[in-house]
């Protein structure tokens, strides 16, 4: 405990020393432009596409990281400290990190329920709620419902309107700007889904399992049936019991694709893959898992080209 307040004190002085440091060369260019904090890369791409040149964007966790567990540094500190705007993924997805970097950053504009502090997740349908009582028998169930809601590009759209929106509160002169960013942005979007709901129709219905409940959003807005998870629960190891009926269920429903996300391990997938003829495919959760899915769009294209190869001669 003494070690981690020493941490704590050293973190603290370092970001207020960088503090300081900014606000003698940097004052100008930050009024410039409004300087954003995004817990997660997705949402600085959205933040992004709807700021551009109006907005400075960095995100927390990078997209080849889980965001549920990100270890805190003082540069997370630095950045908070100097943001106009932060933005969450919210449902508490960032329940183990986040909230001790906003308490003692010292910036009151980001605090909850002040008006530089933007939860996304208000914008999106979310899926997955409780019915009932949640408990940690259950596993790392989110009891606010499923994080993982930028998946569906419909909900990218929502949410990108909503930061839309609160850039034009933080910078009223140049709401029209925002506003035909996100304009423009909603158009793209609009055709790529046509592309990619053409290059998904011939794989409708198909049956996969997942290593984690990352993916409700994603498999409904392409049509796909989740058949199972390689978690028992969710956060949960795969025990030897749960991994043999999974296989013989793979087996007997014919599930041949299995979803993995980058941060997972692969033996248990690989194991299960062995055993059912199945194949395990590394999908990207976030924008920026690798260089290929370096936006919004491309994390898409990056997913759906992998998904087509393995769908393909099944």
């Amino acid at each position: 405990m003494k070690a981690q307040a020493s941490w704590v004190r050293r973190t603290i002085r370092m970001a207020a020393l960088a503090a300081a440091l900014w606000g003698a060369t940097g004052t100008a260019w930050a009024a410039s432009k409004l300087n954003v904090v995004a817990t997660t890369a997705d949402l600085a791409a959205l933040t992004q596409e709807v700021g551009g040149d109006r907005v400075n964007v960095q995100a927390i966790a990078k997209g080849y990281q889980d965001p549920h567990y990100v270890e805190a540094k003082p540069s997370f500190l630095l950045m908070l400290q100097r943001a106009d705007l932060l933005v969450s993924v919210g449902l508490q997805l960032e329940l183990g990190w986040l909230p001790p970097l906003i308490s003692q950053c010292g910036n009151a504009r980001v605090q909850p329920g002040a008006s530089g502090y933007l939860d996304a997740s208000q914008f999106a349908e979310i899926l997955e709620l409780p019915s009932g009582p949640v408990s940690r028998a259950q596993g790392d169930v989110h009891p606010l419902g499923n994080p993982h809601y930028w998946l569906d590009p419909e909900n990218g759209r929502r949410v990108a309107r909503g930061i839309a929106s609160k850039l034009a509160q933080l910078r009223p002169q140049d709401a029209q700007y925002f506003e035909q960013r996100f304009q423009d942005f909603s158009r793209r979007l609009t055709e790529a889904e046509k592309r990619w709901d053409a290059q998904m129709q011939p794989y409708r219905g198909r049956k996969v399992v997942t290593f984690h409940r990352s993916w409700p959003n994603f498999t409904r807005r392409l049509g796909f049936q989740v058949m199972g998870e390689v978690e028992p629960r969710p956060g949960i190891p795969p025990s030897p019991r749960h991994t043999i009926e999974l296989i013989e269920m793979m087996k007997r429903e014919g599930v041949k694709v299995i979803l993995v996300e980058p941060y997972f391990d692969l033996k248990t997938p690989n194991s299960i893959a062995s055993a059912t003829g199945a194949k395990v495919v590394v999908l990207l959760p976030s924008v920026g898992g690798e260089k290929e899915a370096s936006d919004y769009f491309k994390l898409f294209d990056y997913d759906l080209g992998l998904l087509s190869q393995a769908f393909q001669g099944q």
